[in-house]
């Protein structure tokens, strides 16, 4: 008989059905928590979460979201980054009308500043219309999906622009000591959970085509400048990095120092697309790609 040959489907099947019924004996309560040497070594929660086990926990969370998402055909992502803490426009008025009925002129310059971020939350929703507009005629293998963080403010606004026309879009969560929700907009069989954060940013860049960067606070910081960093190295191929709300960024990011300071090389700054509108986010994409 020649080893070598793989086992047939059913086996394997089988032998994976007997192995989940072993793992759902254990009950869901403090006694699952308790070492047994006689479970199974992948339904057993104390040796999964060992530190002398974090290498195959990092290779899970490796695995499972790009497995998930060649078997959906998620071959190119658009991927939109910015603060979770901008809010939906329709929630933001009646909050402006009770500041401005109490008289608080701090209660006041709160509503207006959750105004203008609104409007960011609706150009992100249209920008990411503008994607999924497009990438509907096309081959499916083809398309452009919008990918974020999962989570809520700038995240909801682009996974919500996208889902308005029907397309999938991807959501990569992250566990957080105050828990981050996901946003209802991802599709649910694309809506991903990560503990750590290396995997999360690799699977980001994984498949991204294109970064749109809305303002942000330190997380966002922290996603841009290592996707500047991959591209400027040459670890990461080339792609389009579109920073949105040009006084924002530049206000923010003082480039001219950085030059001055010789830090880095003026032609690095040609890694930077300051944009305004979605219409221009997305030209940019399209002129980079000739699209």
């Amino acid at each position: 008989m020649d080893n070598t040959q793989p086992l047939p489907q059913h086996i394997i099947e089988n032998r994976l059905a007997d192995a989940w019924a072993e793992l759902l004996k254990y009950p869901a309560d403090a006694t699952v928590r308790r070492p047994n040497a006689y479970r199974l070594a992948f339904a057993d929660p104390e040796f999964m979460l060992r530190r002398d086990t974090r290498g195959i926990r990092i290779q899970l969370e490796m695995l499972k979201p790009d497995l998930d998402q060649i078997e959906q055909g998620i071959n190119n992502t658009v991927v939109v980054f910015g603060s979770a803490r901008f809010p939906a426009p329709e929630s933001v008025q009646e909050e402006l009308a009770q500041a401005q009925a109490s008289g608080n002129s701090e209660a006041v310059a709160r509503a207006q500043r959750q105004i203008r971020n609104a409007a960011r939350y609706d150009q992100a929703r249209r920008f990411a219309r503008l994607v999924a507009s497009y990438s509907e005629k096309l081959p499916v293998e083809e398309r452009l999906y919008i990918c974020t963080g999962g989570g809520p403010g700038i995240m909801e606004a682009a996974n919500r622009g996208a889902h308005e026309l029907g397309a999938p879009t991807v959501g990569l969560n992250i566990t957080l000591p105050h828990e981050q929700h996901h946003n209802p907009y991802v599709t649910p069989s694309l809506n991903f959970k990560f503990h750590y954060f290396a995997m999360r940013k690799m699977h980001l860049m994984m498949r991204a085509k294109a970064l749109v960067v809305f303002p942000g606070g330190f997380g966002t910081l922290d996603e841009l400048f290592e996707v500047i960093t991959l591209v400027q190295t040459k670890k990461s191929r080339p792609v389009p990095i579109v920073l949105f709300d040009s006084h924002y960024w530049k206000r923010l990011i003082n480039t001219d120092l950085l030059i001055e300071e010789g830090v880095i090389a003026p032609q690095d700054l040609d890694l930077l697309n300051y944009v305004d509108e979605p219409e221009a986010a997305w030209d940019v994409i399209q002129r980079f790609y000739n699209l």
